[in-house]
């Protein structure tokens, strides 16, 4: 009885063993295994093993098995929204995921001209901001200004959009209509500006003389060829031996950190650092960019101007001259924009912009977000635009003098 008795008990244990085991090997199977249909599954460990990735697969099989319209799911759009998430998880707006119908009309917009209102505009502690119209374009000419917060764009509430999404509804044909509602300091109620867009025209300089011997030089942007037409206003303007020069980067909202350091050498010692390239702790040691010393303004009393419209090469120029050369700047706090951003192309036509380093100053000032205090604050107010008056330019003036 014992032996026959004794049987049925070890088969019962030992299918309680083997049951056990096969669910505690089931739960052990990772979660992006129990997912049909998927290519490219076997991806290796991943490699912060703190990180538990079986929560995603978990939440894409909850979404692929329960949701009501499970029949239309876009798989590959449920990849690239779960993309744009992770680069939307940093709170960095300038690190972004682009699809590829989006990663090729950015790549065609940076290679030629562009259709649009012509302002830079970014995103200030979470509200999208204009930088800076840009001169001659119709937002200057509808009456946009540096600073203004874009509330909506058509019907489009802005506060959710990421500064692509914005970019790209603000954007569109010539000739067609984008309304924006803006709130601006010194007024009290938000106001709707209608621009009618056009073939964007990116100015670069324009110059003359103030007072008989003070060079007045405007810089719009730092273009391809902004370079070379400074050389050119710089070889005219000597030629008249002023006494000193206002340099004024206001409402310039940036561009190529090449061009930036090519201006800056007019100004600095040869050798002398214009910028710090700051990769942080990803492993990447910094880089030095360097004055080439071309010299001919290195002992010309210069004032530098600069407001909340001045950006990223604007602000690697302005904080260079101060670091190195003591020059003053005068005018408003700068935008804030000092950080460099690299496109990673990914398979099938998309792309990643992120953020790989920041700008730091000559003296190590950290530019990304804090922007550049100005030596001698001097306000612009909308009183003084509607009078055609500069106070910002008559204290630069004045302290030449």
């Amino acid at each position: 009885m014992k032996k026959y008795i004794s049987i049925p008990v070890w088969v019962l244990l030992l299918a309680l063993v083997f049951g056990g085991g096969f669910w505690v090997g089931q739960d052990s199977i990772p979660s992006v295994n129990k997912i049909e249909g998927l290519a490219n599954k076997d991806i290796g460990q991943p490699m912060d093993m703190s990180v538990d990735f079986n929560l995603f697969w978990d939440a894409w099989r909850v979404v692929e098995t329960k949701y009501v319209d499970r029949s239309d799911l876009d798989k590959q759009n449920m990849v690239y929204g779960a993309i744009s998430g992770l680069l939307g998880s940093l709170d960095d707006p300038y690190s972004v995921f682009m699809p590829p119908q989006e990663s090729k009309k950015f790549m065609d917009d940076i290679k030629g001209s562009f259709e649009g209102i012509g302002a830079e505009i970014g995103i200030r502690k979470g509200i999208l901001t204009v930088i800076s119209p840009l001169e001659g374009n119709p937002a200057k000419k509808a009456g946009l200004m540096a600073g203004d917060k874009i509330l909506k764009v058509d019907e489009t509430i802005t506060s959710d959009l990421t500064l692509d999404e914005a970019v790209n509804l603000i954007r569109g044909e010539g000739g067609t209509e984008v309304v924006l509602l803006i709130a601006r300091d010194g007024l009290d109620e938000t106001k709707e500006i209608k621009i009618i867009r056009d073939v964007i025209q990116i100015p670069i300089i324009k110059w003359e003389i103030k007072d008989g011997d003070i060079a007045y030089i405007q810089l719009y942007h730092f273009t391809e060829n902004s370079a070379r037409e400074f050389e050119k206003t710089i070889r005219e303007v000597l030629k008249l031996n002023p006494e000193g020069l206002v340099l004024d980067v206001r409402n310039n909202p940036g561009g190529y950190l090449e061009v930036s350091v090519d201006i800056a050498s007019w100004f600095l010692p040869k050798g002398e650092t214009v910028v710090i390239e700051d990769f942080g702790d990803n492993g990447e040691e910094n880089i030095r960019y360097r004055s080439r010393g071309y010299g001919a303004l290195e002992n010309l009393p210069t004032i530098v101007l600069i407001n909340e419209g001045s950006a990223s090469a604007s602000e690697i120029l302005a904080g260079a001259l101060r670091d190195i050369k003591g020059i003053k700047l005068v005018g408003e706090k700068s935008f804030g924009k000092g950080s460099v951003q690299q496109m990673e192309k990914l398979d099938g036509g998309s792309s990643i912009k992120i953020t790989i380093a920041k700008w730091l100053t000559p003296l190590g000032t950290n530019i990304n977000k804090e922007g550049i205090a100005p030596d001698v604050e001097v306000e612009l107010t909308l009183e003084d635009m509607e009078e055609m008056r500069d106070p910002q330019l008559e204290k630069a003036l004045e302290m030449l003098r």
